[in-house]
């Protein structure tokens, strides 16, 4: 059952940029989303730049596999984002719409591998979430990042929450359950852009591998072809 958690009495390499990278990121968390408590539009998309900015240099560290990885987290919580928020309204944010230092925030969450308000009706979606984020803790083949983006996500969470950058709808507009601001398990979320980030990293870089070698070989085709021709 915990077959992919670290083993005991083995010494694992951990690297001192994981540790300033998650430092980081728990610090521009804060600061953004209270920056953004009173923040016009203009101020918005400022550190949406930022976030952009920060995010590009962090990724200048890492090796082309998480750099893949980091796009598709991005582009998979992009969109979920737009969906749960402006299309069916779970949560919104002041602006009805998604920040722009969301998606760069989303990756800068993703590179941190290495307590929630309950309404008076309950937190049933808060429940269910965290059942579904045991479920990645126990049967996930990457426990230690599902750990890792509970304890930064529920962080976020909370801070952006409280301070009014976003709310929880009290009844999920899906399932009619009542959900705490944040649910309890949102982290569950969090944790399926992990996965699929993960998962896709590898398939989408051998997938656009081939791509070239096949638009190499056509090339290299039409070039033979072109000179047999001209001779």
């Amino acid at each position: 059952m915990l077959r992919h958690f670290p083993k005991l009495n083995i010494d694992y390499s951990h690297r001192k940029r994981d540790y300033i990278i998650a430092g980081f990121t728990f610090f521009c968390v804060a600061v953004c989303l209270i920056s953004d408590a009173n923040a016009s539009m203009e101020k918005q998309n400022a550190l949406g730049v930022s976030g952009w900015v920060f995010l590009i240099g962090l990724l200048l560290g890492e090796n082309r596999e998480v750099r893949m990885q980091v796009i598709i987290a991005v582009m998979f919580a992009t969109i979920g984002e737009h969906f749960a928020s402006v299309f069916m309204g779970g949560y919104t944010y002041r602006y009805s719409n998604v920040p722009a230092y969301v998606p760069p925030g989303h990756g800068m969450v993703y590179l941190t591998w290495g307590i929630s308000g309950i309404p008076e009706q309950g937190d049933s979606v808060g429940a269910l979430l965290f059942c579904v984020f045991l479920a990645y803790l126990f049967k996930g083949r990457s426990p230690m990042v599902y750990l890792a983006a509970f304890f930064i996500t529920t962080w976020l969470e909370l801070i952006g929450t409280a301070v009014g950058t976003w709310k929880w709808a009290s009844i999920d507009p899906v399932l009619s359950l009542p959900q705490g601001n944040p649910p309890s398990g949102v982290a569950a979320w969090y944790c399926l852009v992990d996965a699929v980030a993960m998962g896709g990293a590898g398939p989408l870089l051998h997938g656009i591998k081939n791509v070239v070698n096949w638009l190499k070989s056509g090339k290299l085709r039409n070039a033979v072809y072109g000179s047999s021709r001209s001779e």
